[in-house]
């Protein structure tokens, strides 16, 4: 119940900063950043690996002129795990982000789900942040039981939802039973890895 009371203030907090275009995961609220570390099954180290990688990925999109300016391409790593979702005019730079996350350091797998599309516009990206915030929401309401939604990563593109972490195969079940009831979600890409 404590949990909930920090992480629901944070999530709303976070989506309407998504809303707005600014960069939510640099400004997370120390409760629910506490709450989410302390139940993450990677080591803190790992975390902060993982936001290395994603740092170190955006920066090299940046340095290459066609992916900086042509590509709408969001960077999750967990566990070394990469996701790349978005949109890229052509196969070719589809393939380049992907080699490029691949010869990151640190990097274990990547998962490029990039669709070769114009990038997304910011009303498609706004609904995408309010169904991440929804299947959160739903995750949270649902927790106990065995089931602890922060350890779970929700990523929407386009009405897609990723769902990444280390969990159970029946903590897999129950997050993807909870995404599928939300509204606008279209189809479920569950990226886990598996303890059991």
């Amino acid at each position: 119940m404590t949990i909930r009371r920090l992480m629901m203030p944070a999530l709303l907090l976070i989506s309407s900063l998504q809303l707005a275009g600014c960069a939510a995961p640099l400004v997370v609220g120390g409760a629910a950043a506490t709450a989410s570390i302390a139940h993450d099954r990677r080591t803190t180290g790992t975390v902060i690996e993982d936001q290395s990688i994603e740092l170190r990925i955006r920066s090299a999109f940046n340095k290459d002129p066609e992916l900086g300016k042509q590509t709408h391409i969001n960077i999750t790593s967990f566990n070394g795990i990469v996701l790349l979702s978005g949109e890229a005019p052509t196969s070719a730079l589809r393939e380049r982000a992907g080699d490029i996350a691949r010869r990151t350091q640190k990097v274990r797998r990547v998962h490029n789900e990039i669709q070769i599309a114009a990038p997304s516009s910011m009303m498609t990206r706004s609904s995408d942040s309010w169904i991440t915030t929804k299947v959160k929401s739903t995750m949270l309401g649902a927790a106990g039981d065995g089931f602890d939604p922060t350890r779970i990563k929700v990523v929407t593109e386009n009405g897609t939802v990723f769902l990444m972490g280390l969990v159970t195969h029946s903590e897999a079940s129950r997050a993807t039973e909870l995404a599928r009831q939300v509204k606008g979600v279209q189809r479920i890409v569950k990226l886990f890895e598996y303890l059991d």
